[in-house]
């Protein structure tokens, strides 16, 4: 699944360092505190995500990314592009 993600970031122009500069933790992405994080959201954080990305990122599909979906996201953006 990470690479999966990963070539979504690399595809859709979003770099690890670009995401690596704005990343935080889970529980500050997630604002409103439901336990998932939306695409606006994700965006607050790194203006960069693309929708397409971030729906590649939400490996379920219910349009919110689950603390581990958002683990897997962060730690693809880690991984440099070579």
């Amino acid at each position: 699944m990470k690479k999966i993600v990963l070539s979504s970031l690399v595809i859709f122009g979003l770099t690890g360092a670009a995401m690596a500069q704005a990343a935080t933790d889970f529980a500050s992405v997630d604002t409103d505190a439901n336990g998932g994080v939306s695409l606006v959201e994700a965006q607050v954080a790194w203006p960069d995500l693309t929708q397409e990305a971030f729906t590649a990122a939400d490996t379920d599909g219910n349009g919110e990314l689950s603390a581990e979906e958002y683990d897997a996201l962060v730690a693809a953006a880690a991984v440099p592009a070579s």
